[in-house]
This record gives C-alpha cells, sequence and structure tokens, in this order.
C-alpha cells in the first residue's frame, strides 16, 4: 500500500496514529493489544475517539497514563501552550539533567534498549527505532550533545514512545511501501519547552524538515511537531508512484486545538500498487571491471562465486577501458539481504579495488518446474506463467547427451510440445 498525506491542520504523532486507524478501524483492537503488551507503555491506555470539529469528522488518538500521584497525564491537557498537538517538547538534554530527578527524565540509549526487547515484531522494532533515532539526532544537533545523551522529560517520552510505536506497528499492518507528503505548513509564533519558549517550527522539526515543501498558510501555531517530522522523515524516503494508481481508502486524524478557519486535521490517501500482475522483487546488482588478472585466473574467481548459495548469477563482458585496453566488465545478482558478504567474497576472488552496488527492482515471472520422458530420457522443463499464458523451455543439461545438433533440437522440440499439452 503507498500512502499520500494531506496535512491541513499539520502533522502530530497522535494525528499520524489517528488518521491510519480511520482509514483501517478494524486495526485498532490489534494494536491496543500490541501497546498493552509494550513494557516502555506500563500503565499507559489509548483509545480510538470518534471525532466532529464541524466540517469534517474522523478519528483522535488519545493517550493517558495514571500519574505517580492522584493526577492522570492526558496529551491534551498538556496542549496549553502554544503547540497544539501535544506535549512533545519536554526534552531534556545530558548537559542540563541535573535539574530535576533522574527519574524524571529517560536517556535516548535506554528507550533504544528497550524497544529493541520489547515483544513486537522485528518490522515494527526496526520502524519504531529509526523513528525515534532521527528524533534523537535531530534534538542532540540542536542541543549540542550526543543523540545517546539526548534525555526526554518523562511526560514527552512516554507519550512520543506511544505515538510512534503505533505508528510502527500501523506501518508493519498496512504493508506501507511507498509515502509522499503535500506541503508542510509551518506555523509561527513560540512553542513551550522544558528549554523555556522556542521559535516554531521548533528547531529540531525544522532540521527534519529539511528537503520537505512547505507552505505558510497564515495560520500561526505550532503546526509539525518533532515526533511528527520524524515519522514523515522516516517514511517519505521511497517516492510514491508517478504511474495511475488506484485510491483505496481515506482517513481523518486530528489534533488536540482548534485552529482558526480551518480543521486541524491530518489527511492520509491510500492507494494500492498500481498493475502488480508481475510480481516485483529485489536484487542486488554488482559491477566492476577488471585489466590486470589473468583470464584464466579471473575464470576460477567467478566460478568460487557463481557456486555461492547467495549468489543468483555472474556473467563477464570484454569492454574496451583506457588507452584502449582491454577489460573485463563483471556484473554479479545477488540476494539483497547477502550484498556485504559478495561484495567481500569479490574482493577475494578478483584483483579489482572498486565495485559499484546497489539494490534494484526486478520483475519476474512465477516459474512451474516439470518434467517429461523422451526417449526413454527423463527432461526436465522451466515453464514461465506469463501475462500471455504459460511458455516452456527445456533444460540444455538434459538434452546435450541426446547427440548430435540435429537429434538435440527433436529432443527439445518433442518435450517443449509435450508440455504444452
Amino acid at each position: 500500500m503507498q500512502l499520500h498525506f494531506d496535512p491541513l491542520g499539520g502533522v502530530a504523532g497522535d494525528m499520524m496514529v489517528a488518521a491510519l486507524l480511520d482509514l483501517k478501524p478494524e486495526l485498532a483492537e490489534g494494536l491496543f493489544a500490541a501497546l498493552s503488551r509494550c513494557p516502555l507503555l506500563e500503565g499507559v491506555s489509548a483509545e480510538l475517539r470518534p471525532h466532529n470539529d464541524g466540517i469534517l469528522s474522523g478519528r483522535r488518538f488519545v493517550v493517558s497514563r495514571k500519574g505517580e500521584g492522584d493526577h492522570d497525564h492526558h496529551h491534551h491537557d498538556h496542549a496549553t501552550h502554544d503547540n497544539g498537538h501535544h506535549h512533545h517538547h519536554d526534552h531534556h538534554h545530558g548537559h542540563d539533567h541535573g535539574h530535576g530527578h533522574s527519574h524524571d527524565h529517560v536517556a535516548w540509549r535506554d528507550i533504544r534498549e528497550a524497544l529493541e526487547g520489547a515483544p513486537l515484531g522485528p518490522a515494527v522494532i526496526s520502524h519504531a527505532v529509526a523513528i525515534f533515532t532521527h528524533l534523537a539526532e535531530a534534538e542532540a544537533r540542536v542541543h549540542g550533545v550526543s543523540s545517546d545523551d539526548v534525555r526526554f522529560h518523562e511526560v514527552g517520552a512516554w507519550d512520543s514512545i506511544a505515538d510512534i510505536v503505533a505508528t510502527a506497528w500501523l506501518l508493519d499492518a498496512l504493508e506501507v511501501t511507498a509515502c509522499s507528503t503535500a506541503p508542510l505548513p509551518l506555523g509561527s509564533g513560540r512553542v513551550m519547552t522544558a528549554h523555556g519558549p522556542l521559535p516554531v517550527p521548533a528547531p529540531a522539526t525544522a532540521l527534519l524538515l529539511e528537503g520537505f515543501p512547505t507552505v505558510d498558510d497564515g495560520v500561526p501555531g505550532e503546526r509539525v511537531t518533532p515526533t511528527g517530522a520524524a515519522i514523515l522523515r522516516h517514511l517519505c524516503r521511497q517516492p510514491a508512484s508517478s504511474k495511475p494508481r488506484k485510491l483505496v481508502g481515506s482517513g481523518f486524524g486530528f489534533g488536540a486545538r482548534s485552529l482558526p478557519g480551518i480543521s486541524n486535521c491530518l489527511r492520509v490517501l491510500a492507494f494500492a500498487e498500481a498493475g502488480a500482475s508481475v510480481p516485483a522483487g529485489r536484487v542486488a546488482v554488482l559491477e566492476f571491471e577488471i585489466d590486470d588478472q589473468t583470464s584464466e585466473d579471473l575464470a576460477l574467481g567467478l566460478d568460487r562465486l557463481r557456486a555461492r548459495p547467495d549468489v543468483l548469477d555472474v556473467v563477464q563482458a570484454p569492454v574496451f577501458g583506457k588507452k584502449g585496453r582491454m577489460m573485463s566488465h563483471v556484473r554479479i545478482l545477488a540476494r539483497p539481504e547477502a550484498l556485504d558478504a559478495v561484495v567481500s567474497a569479490a574482493f577475494d576472488e578478483t584483483t579489482t579495488i572498486g565495485i559499484r552496488h546497489g539494490v534494484v527492482e526486478r520483475s519476474e515471472l512465477p516459474r512451474v518446474p516439470s518434467a517429461v520422458e523422451v526417449g526413454g530420457r527423463r527432461v526436465r522443463l522451466k515453464s514461465a506463467e506469463r501475462p500471455g499464458g504459460l511458455t516452456h523451455k527445456a533444460e540444455a543439461d538434459d538434452i546435450a547427451p541426446a547427440g548430435d545438433r540435429r537429434t538435440r533440437e527433436v529432443v527439445r522440440r518433442t518435450a517443449e510440445a509435450m508440455a504444452e499439452d
């Protein structure tokens, strides 16, 4: 699924979760169960509320926690300052944690360790850690400390954690592959933080939004929170498709505060992958040229690379290099997860000192293996499901022992004709 965000009111973590749940409300039960299992969110309860601001209707995602006294912490109770969405700015940092009791703050390294050990799926943990890393690194740059030492005020921390873990869980459940966003409202004014008043967009938000399109719609206040910006930074790396695609749903997530003359909501549009008739996969491609290895030794090295289970194919072609020299161009296809291992092996087996590599999309037809008997000989066939129907190709190794070229051709045609029937 591909997503496109329309930040009419702005973007905050709770608005993102609310919009995704408004898109697919049936995911709420599974999400709340996952949040209740997360040790970082002990004592935290979440609910999805219907919301209508008189213009549009959608949902709100509200998180609350039993406080260490008799008071509850609520998102919206903290939104009394100029920050419309919630109290995300209670961040303290390594150099000033002397201002409070240690239990008032939680360091990023501790949050990361707890997230990595949480009983959530590996994809959920990976999304959550990536989003939080963007947030911690931006805060670290703003305050001149290392990201490990960034400390989040307890209040700011648990609601950020709830929003980020919930977003990560929903991204995984929705199988989101690409995202885009309409221009983001800049906002104006000041936001109150643990460091006193800061300009809007908050400094960490401004760092996270570098490269994004923005618009000043004249509506004041904080419109994109640091958590909202960190989520966008994580999501909008893979550009959404420019091909025609099918719109399959939409959702509206509301923030805590009311804005003058505009709905404080984030709209999400969901699209199905276009024309996915041929399954797409990914493959790692490694390329380099060689002019100083004997052809005999290079052939041995490439055979050893070809024999690796994580290598799918190795091809070698003659090319002209500088000074009119003949060189060998080598291209290796490998499983994406084995890229680093195959790069190391290629450096070991050849004399190259540089390898260009990347992971690319590839479309692969489904294959159906089969075999037929031709004149007492077993011939295996590779059958491919093309959009126009099945095609069959006899395995060359099984035909080779049949005799001379004309005999081989008869065996091949017979085997492929038998497969057609």
